[in-house]
C-alpha cells in the first residue's frame, strides 16, 4: 500500500506529482503510484466493460459450435496457412466467425450479459455494442490513451483506444474489430479482438484495397469487409507479411543487437525492450541497420543493462563495420530518449 507523507504539522499529506514516489521505485509519484491510488466510477466502469470482453472470449464458442468453427478455420488456413502462424490464422478465423458468420452468437451472449449488468452506465454502452465492425485504418496521429486513425475504405477519421503505452507510429495499418468505447464521446472506439499492426513494408496492399473498394457502389463497407477479407488476408500474405509488427528494416536492427549480446553470452532482453520503443517511436533515419545497432550497444554498456564488454567505441564500431560518428550519433538518441522516457 502507498506510504503517505506526514507534513511539518503532522498531517498526513499525499506527495507532489513531480516528487519522488514513496513506493521506493525511483519513479516520479505521476508516473508510479498516482494511477494506482486513483480508484474512481471510471476505472470501474471501464473495467466491467472489460470483463464483459474478455469473458465472451473465455466463453465461446460453446462445444456445439466446435465443429463449424472448425470449418471456417481449415478454409482460413488453406488459403493464408504458407504466410501466416497458426494462432494469428486462429485468431483472425475466429473473429470472423462470430463478427460476419455468426453474429448471433455474439447478441445472444450481450443479451445475457445484460440481465447480469445492474450500472446503467454499463447497460447503455451495452446496448451500443450490438454489431461489432471490422476496421482497418492508417495511423494518423498518437495522443495519450487513443490512438487518431484514418479507416482506408471511408476515409472516416476516429479515436481507437490503445492498449498500452508501447509507441505506435504514425503511418502504419492497424485491424481490429471495433465498438463504442463508452466515453460518450462521438467517434471514440474500442477493440473487440486484439489489434494487428501492419509495418509500413506493406502500404501498397492498403492502398489497392481501398480503390478497389471506392471504385464500386454495390457492397458497403460491411459487407465489402465480410466477402474480402480472407482476400485481404491472402494479398498481405502475397506481399511478404508473416504476421509481425515491424519493418524488415526495423527487424534488422534488433536481430544485430540480439546476435552480438547473445554471441558474448549477454542477455539482450533490457536493452532490446528500449531499442524497440526507440526505433519504433523516433523512426531514426539511418541507411544501415547496423549503424543503429552499434550504438544500442554503447548504449546499453553504458546503462549497465548487460555486463561489461571491455569494448572500446572504436572496437563496438568495427565490429559493426560502421565508423564510430555513426555509432555516436544513435548512442546520443538512445540516450536523449531513454532520459526523456524517465524523466
Amino acid at each position: 500500500m502507498l506510504k503517505k507523507h506526514l507534513n511539518d504539522k503532522g498531517r498526513v499529506r499525499m506527495p507532489g506529482r513531480n516528487e519522488p514516489c514513496p513506493c521506493g521505485s525511483g519513479k516520479k509519484y505521476k508516473k508510479c503510484c498516482e494511477k494506482k491510488e486513483a480508484v474512481t466510477v471510471e476505472s470501474v466502469y471501464a473495467e466491467e466493460l472489460e470483463r464483459v470482453l474478455q469473458t465472451f472470449y473465455d466463453k465461446y464458442p460453446l462445444r456445439s459450435d466446435i465443429p463449424e468453427f472448425a470449418e471456417v478455420a481449415k478454409k482460413w488456413h488453406d488459403a493464408v496457412g504458407k504466410y501466416l502462424l497458426e494462432d494469428m490464422i486462429e485468431a483472425i478465423a475466429l473473429d470472423a466467425y462470430f463478427f460476419h458468420d455468426r453474429t448471433d452468437i455474439w447478441q445472444g451472449y450481450l443479451q445475457k450479459m445484460k440481465k447480469e449488468i445492474v450500472r446503467p452506465s454499463t447497460l447503455t454502452v451495452l446496448n451500443t455494442w450490438e454489431h461489432p465492425t471490422m476496421m482497418v485504418a492508417e495511423v494518423t496521429a498518437i495522443e495519450e490513451n487513443y490512438m487518431v486513425v484514418r479507416n482506408i475504405l471511408t476515409d472516416e477519421v476516429v479515436h481507437l483506444r490503445r492498449e498500452s503505452d508501447k509507441p505506435v507510429p504514425v503511418g502504419v495499418h492497424v485491424f481490429c474489430f471495433i465498438l463504442p468505447d463508452g466515453s460518450n464521446k462521438e467517434s471514440h472506439y474500442l477493440a473487440v479482438s486484439s489489434m494487428i499492426f501492419f509495418p509500413k513494408d506493406h502500404q501498397s496492399v492498403f492502398g489497392n484495397l481501398a480503390d478497389t473498394f471506392k471504385a464500386q457502389s454495390t457492397l458497403d463497407e460491411e459487407a465489402y469487409w465480410k466477402e474480402n477479407s480472407l482476400d485481404f488476408w491472402r494479398e498481405l500474405g502475397e506481399a511478404g507479411f508473416e504476421g509481425g509488427e515491424f519493418t524488415d528494416f526495423e527487424a534488422d536492427v534488433f536481430l544485430r543487437v540480439l546476435e552480438f549480446l547473445e554471441g558474448k553470452g549477454q542477455d539482450p532482453r533490457p536493452v532490446l525492450e528500449i531499442v524497440e520503443d526507440y526505433v519504433v517511436e523516433r523512426q531514426p533515419k539511418a541507411r544501415k541497420a547496423v549503424a543503429i545497432a552499434a550504438g544500442a550497444i554503447r548504449f546499453g554498456e553504458e546503462q549497465k543493462l548487460f555486463e561489461p564488454l571491455g569494448m572500446t567505441v572504436k572496437e563496438i564500431s568495427e565490429k559493426f563495420e560502421v565508423s564510430p560518428s555513426s555509432l555516436n550519433k544513435y548512442y546520443n538518441e538512445l540516450t536523449t530518449y531513454y532520459t526523456e522516457k524517465n524523466n
